[in-house]
């Protein structure tokens, strides 16, 4: 039996593969599978960043470095 091919790229690739073989599937449940590629696909950073402190900390150092340089003048 043949399985349609999933779109979402080498995650969609290992679910697949337990369709099909329910009985090696490394996921005993669809619970354990959305952990497992919530947890891969945070490490590789596709939810963003959440260090939103170093924007505001760049934005800080360069709106003091043009007010410095604006008091200078």
């Amino acid at each position: 039996m043949s399985y349609p091919r999933l779109q979402n790229g080498s995650d969609a690739l290992a679910l697949e593969a337990c369709a099909g073989l329910a009985l090696a599937c490394a996921y005993s449940s669809s619970d354990e599978y959305e952990a497992e590629l919530i947890q891969v696909r945070r490490k590789a950073g596709a939810y963003g960043s959440r260090h939103y402190w170093q924007a505001y900390a760049a934005f800080a150092l360069a709106a003091a470095a043009i007010a410095a340089v604006l008091f200078i003048l």
